[in-house]
């Protein structure tokens, strides 16, 4: 088993995830610790062309919820076994910008899918990978909204209603409730440098390799 860990971001769209994934590349690259970035969907030639179907092509205006889904799970069943896998075998520390709870959340709490079929279609589409630790950055509706603008063009999820967001927001919430192990709920309100530092005392603490401090690292695995 790796000492490093694989890390996930999530939370709603406008959150912070991105900039807290490149903080922390930062970190473990002045740590000189090996890793790896993902996003989903994407991270392969085969998910990225889900990506550019999921959130930008034409005919994705008509998509149903059901096949929104497994495009998601597809894309990720590929970035398991290409990327994320072999990565942590190699004795990488993976992070991931979304992973399975986005579908939980998204597909499942906001777009009402059966949340069984969702855990189903996640277990077949992960199978052993699972993360060792998820950071939830939570903020409100009102503050997803206002970061979501720019000049960039919105993604098609971008779009969605506010009574959409409020039910991802939520389900983030009880998420990270029902799961205090593996989830780290973080204000993301406050600035990135604030966020950055919290992250970072996290996992210096529950993961010393993280921090370049292997030895350390090997006598808590063995303790």
């Amino acid at each position: 088993m790796s000492l490093l860990p694989f890390i996930t971001f999530e939370g709603s769209e406008g959150c912070g995830k991105s900039t807290q994934v490149r903080l922390l590349t930062g970190r473990l690259e002045k740590a000189g610790v090996r890793f790896l970035i993902t996003r989903e969907p994407g991270g392969t030639a085969i998910g990225e062309s889900i990506r550019e179907l999921l959130q930008f092509a034409p005919q994705s205006a008509s998509m149903t919820p059901e096949t929104e889904v497994l495009l998601f799970e597809a894309s990720r069943a590929q970035l398991v076994r290409e990327i994320i896998r072999p990565a942590l075998e190699n004795e990488n520390c993976v992070i991931a910008d979304r992973f399975f709870d986005s579908t939980t959340v998204y597909q499942g709490v906001a777009r009402k899918l059966d949340v069984k079929m969702i855990r189903d279609l996640n277990a077949f589409a992960v199978g052993d990978c699972m993360p060792d630790i998820t950071f939830f950055l939570d903020i409100d509706l009102k503050t997803a909204r206002a970061r979501m603008k720019g000049p960039r063009r919105p993604d098609r999820m971008e779009m969605q209603p506010d009574d959409f967001y409020e039910r991802v927001i939520e389900g983030y919430r009880e998420l990270a409730k029902n799961e205090p192990k593996r989830f780290v709920r973080i204000e993301g309100s406050q600035s990135p440098d604030e966020i950055e530092r919290e992250i970072w005392k996290m996992l210096a603490s529950r993961f010393p390799a993280v921090a370049g401090n292997r030895q350390s690292a090997i006598g808590n695995r063995q303790s």
